[in-house]
């Protein structure tokens, strides 16, 4: 009996309703991400939708930088139990819980809003760029991002083939745990706008300097991925907790 391979539509919307945890005993999360999106006003956004994770419930994350370098981490559960759990240092601002809304509005439009703080639109799309990146991180296995050098490697082409500006796909985030990006498909951002405190933050353009937290580069050009992160798990005796109000 022949069996038929279920297939994932290309796009953004289809393909992050099909990923799994990968195995392993460090902590780790699965889904879809704007890795980042500097604008024109000097703002920074980024989201995170991991509907699985191995050390806490689904949960959105938006990150966003001031045109003054100051970060605040917003999340749909504790910060303990988001992305602050890896960069809370890395703020003066203790992170915000609070509800976060995304709806696909096409499969290549995403619409993200924080009631009275945020209302943001990403249209995505795909490029020759992308498509051979995608391509490149589905084939590889899971030994290979395992591998220093294979991150090395795939980190110095990454920047370049994307317009990214430098990228580290492995190495210290600012708590102190390491980290492993494994991007399985990725999109480019064709166009954005967003509206922060009722104020438009201007056109997708590049930072005078690429932000970076940690080892960790945002991106000088908006990406959109799906994929996994594996990071070293949380010790109180040995990682920075700030702000996470974590007993020791």
């Amino acid at each position: 009996m022949i069996q038929r391979r279920t297939l994932v539509r290309p796009d953004p919307e289809s393909a992050a309703e099909h990923l799994r945890l990968p195995s392993g005993h460090d902590e780790r999360v699965a889904g879809f991400g704007v890795m980042g999106l500097p604008f024109a006003s000097g703002h920074y956004l980024a989201f995170r939708d991991f509907p699985v994770s191995s050390f806490a419930p689904s949960y959105r994350s938006v990150w966003h930088r001031d045109p003054d370098g100051v970060w605040t981490f917003y999340a749909t559960t504790p910060g303990a139990q988001s992305c602050s759990r890896y960069f809370s240092s890395a703020t003066p601002i203790a992170p915000v819980q609070c509800d976060i809304r995304s709806s696909w509005v096409t499969p290549w439009s995403l619409q993200i809003s924080i009631a009275g703080l945020l209302d943001w639109r990403v249209d995505i799309h795909s490029t020759t760029a992308t498509r051979l990146a995608s391509a490149i991180g589905s084939a590889l296995p899971a030994s290979a991002w395992r591998s220093a050098a294979t991150l090395a490697a795939m980190s110095r082409a990454v920047g370049p083939l994307l317009g990214m500006g430098r990228v580290q796909l492995g190495g210290t985030l600012p708590n102190g745990q390491w980290y492993r990006i494994t991007p399985k498909k990725v999109w480019a951002v064709s166009n954005s706008r967003a509206t922060l405190h009722g104020r438009e933050l201007g056109a997708p353009r590049p930072l005078a300097e690429q932000a970076s937290l940690g080892d960790f580069r945002l991106p000088q050009r908006g990406i959109c991925v799906v994929g996994h992160g594996c990071f070293e798990t949380l010790d109180v005796g040995r990682h920075r907790c700030d702000r996470l109000q974590l007993s020791r």
